[in-house]
């Protein structure tokens, strides 16, 4: 089994059992003041636990079919080990942002995988910039989607009101492109050393 796939399974199976058990969900869930009390498990624990199936299932497609194909670029240089790394730093990084602006506020939650989603994606489309990628059965090449959802997302975060993080998604997003930069960079001082 894949790391892409434990990843998806491990991500279904702790949100289901959320749904079930609302102390879970409550103790896994970004709450800025819970991390301040030194609950620091909440800054990757909220990328495990959605907010409904619809939620879950659009963040696993996803994961699924771009994290495959990254994971085989990926565990030649890394490892599965650093596969799955890279994945988490992903949910880290795109909360921190976040984190910082929201610390004292203690009506702001967020949950859900999309920031190392995000992180995923993006890397793929460095990698693959002309794919085609099908958004909602049209296709468009994968810069072209790449540029048209950071423009939403910058607009939508500034906007506000749909209960969603957009700041997260751009910056998981960011992450994914800097973590393949700097592995491309890495790589090709290895090739000449």
């Amino acid at each position: 089994m894949g790391m892409t796939l434990v990843l998806v399974v491990v991500t279904t199976t702790v949100s289901v059992l959320a749904w079930m058990w609302p102390r879970l969900f409550d103790a896994l869930i970004y709450w800025p003041p819970g991390v301040s009390r030194g609950q620091w498990w909440r800054l990757l624990g909220h990328g495990f636990i959605h907010a409904d199936s619809t939620h879950l299932l659009f963040n696993m497609i996803t994961l699924y079919f771009f994290g495959t194909v990254m994971e085989l670029v990926l565990t030649p240089h890394i490892g599965s080990a650093g596969f799955i790394l890279f994945y988490l730093s992903g949910l880290l990084v795109a909360i921190l942002p976040t984190h910082l602006r929201h610390r004292h506020d203690t009506r702001f939650y967020s949950l859900g995988a999309s920031g190392a989603v995000s992180a995923m994606l993006f890397a793929y489309i460095l990698l693959r910039p002309w794919s085609l990628l099908f958004v909602f059965f049209v296709p468009v090449p994968a810069i072209a989607f790449a540029v048209l959802y950071v423009l939403y997302s910058f607009r939508a975060q500034r906007r506000g009101g749909d209960n969603i993080n957009h700041s997260a998604h751009l910056w998981g997003g960011g992450w994914g492109v800097a973590f393949m930069l700097l592995l491309m960079g890495l790589t090709e001082m290895e090739s000449v050393a």
